[in-house]
C-alpha cells in the first residue's frame, strides 16, 4: 500500500521540488496543497499521481484536518518567507507563520499523524560573532543559543514566529503526543527560487534581485553593504536530504531537528553578486550591461523601516549526514550556473558552454 502523504504549501519554490521528487517514487501518493499552483503547472501531469488542491488554509480548517486524517504523513511548508513582507506587514505574517500552523500541529496530534515541519535558519538569529567577529560560530540544532534583535526590528517577527513552533513542537515531543522532524533550510538555491521583479511586483529573495538586475540592466544593491554571510545549499541537494527524512529509515529522523546546509558554500552578499555577475559574463555569450553596477543600500530604504540582519549563518550539518547518509554534492558555483541558466532559458534561446 501507497504511503499518503500530504504537502502543504506545495506550490512555493521547496514543495514544487518535493513534488516533483515525489512523483517520481511509486510507493508515495501525493495530495499537493496551496493557494497557487504557478510553480507546480511545469510538474503536474494527470499521470504522475500527485492530486492538486487549491485551498486556503486559513479559510478552511475543517478540510484541511480531514486531509491530515486521510494521510499517513504531513509535510507543512506553510509560511510567509519574505523579508519583503514581514517587514511591512508583521502581523499577517505572524498570523499565518504561528497562529495557522499552530493549527496543523493540533491536528497531527489529534489524529496521530508523523509531522515534518519547516522551520528556517532565521530562528538562530545573530551569530555571536557580532561579539567576536575573528571567530566562526556554527549552529547547532540542539545546543546553539538563540540571539534575535529587537522588537523594533520588524525582521524577527518571522524568527519568533517559527522558533516558538520550534519549541511548541518539541514539547508535544516530549510528551509522546507528536512523532515530528524539524528542517531549518540554510538559503537554498535554484530554478523556480522566486519571481523577478522587473515581471512581478514584490520582494523575493536576494538571488532573484541579482539576476533580474543582469537580465534587465539595474544595479545590483547591496544591502548594508552586502558583508553579511550566508551558506547557499542546491535545491537538488536539499530535496536530497528532504526524501531521506520522509523515508525516515529506522526511525532515525523521529524527533530530531536537522540543519539543511553546506558551510563550504559560504560567501558574503557581496560576493554571491560578484559571483553571479562574472558567471553571467563567463558562460552565457554575453556581457552584462553598463548599467548592471553594484551600489550599496541601506536596508531600510530597500526594505523598509524595521529592517535588520543576521551577520552569519553557518550551520553545523554533522547530524544529517550521520543520521541519513546524507551530503551535499552542488558546489556554489556550479548550483549558481544552473540556476542563472534555468531563468535566462526562460528569457531567451541562451546555450551554457
Amino acid at each position: 500500500m501507497n504511503k499518503r502523504v500530504l504537502l502543504l504549501g506545495a506550490g512555493g519554490f521547496i514543495g514544487s521540488h518535493l513534488v516533483e521528487a515525489l512523483s517520481k517514487k511509486a510507493i508515495y501518493s501525493t495530495t499537493a496543497v496551496d493557494l497557487t499552483k504557478d510553480k507546480l503547472d511545469e510538474i503536474l501531469r494527470p499521470h504522475i499521481g500527485v492530486e492538486f488542491l487549491q485551498l486556503d488554509i486559513a479559510e478552511d480548517p475543517e478540510r484541511i484536518g480531514l486531509l491530515i486524517q486521510e494521510h499517513d504523513l504531513v509535510v507543512n511548508m506553510v509560511a510567509i518567507a519574505n523579508p519583503g513582507i514581514y517587514v511591512q506587514d508583521p502581523v499577517s505574517t505572524f498570523e499565518l507563520d504561528f497562529t495557522e500552523n499552530m493549527n496543523i500541529i493540533r491536528q497531527c496530534i489529534k489524529h496521530q499523524k508523523r509531522l515534518i515541519h519547516f522551520s528556517t535558519s532565521e530562528v538562530y538569529g545573530k551569530s555571536p560573532s557580532i561579539y567576536q567577529p575573528d571567530q566562526a560560530f556554527y549552529f547547532d540544532e540542539d545546543n546553539s543559543d538563540l540571539i534575535l534583535g529587537p522588537v523594533s526590528k520588524h525582521r524577527w517577527i518571522y524568527a519568533s514566529a517559527k522558533q516558538l513552533l520550534d519549541r511548541v513542537i518539541h514539547a508535544y515531543g516530549l510528551k509522546d503526543e507528536l512523532d515530528y522532524t524539524i528542517i531549518r533550510p540554510f538559503n537554498y538555491v535554484g530554478p523556480r527560487i522566486d519571481f523577478l521583479p522587473s515581471e512581478e511586483e514584490g520582494f523575493p529573495r536576494v538571488f532573484s534581485f541579482f539576476m533580474d538586475a543582469l537580465l534587465y540592466g539595474k544595479p545590483l544593491y547591496l544591502v548594508n553593504g552586502g558583508d553579511q554571510k550566508r551558506c547557499y545549499t542546491y535545491i537538488k541537494d536539499a530535496t536530497d536530504a528532504h526524501l531521506r527524512i520522509i523515508e525516515n529509515e529506522g526511525g532515525s529522523c523521529s524527533k530530531q531537528i536537522f540543519n539543511i546546509g553546506s558551510d563550504e558554500n559560504e560567501t558574503s552578499i557581496e560576493g554571491l553578486a560578484k559571483t553571479m555577475f562574472h558567471l553571467y559574463n563567463t558562460y552565457f555569450g554575453r556581457n552584462a550591461s553598463s548599467n548592471s553596477t553594484f551600489e550599496s543600500i541601506s536596508g531600510d530604504e530597500f526594505y523598509g523601516e524595521g529592517y535588520d540582519d543576521s551577520d552569519r549563518r553557518l550551520p553545523n550539518s554533522k547530524k544529517i549526514r550521520e543520521l541519513t547518509g546524507w551530503s551535499p554534492y552542488y558546489s556554489l558555483e556550479a548550483m549558481l550556473k544552473e540556476t542563472m541558466g534555468y531563468y535566462i532559458a526562460r528569457h531567451e534561446n541562451v546555450v551554457i558552454q
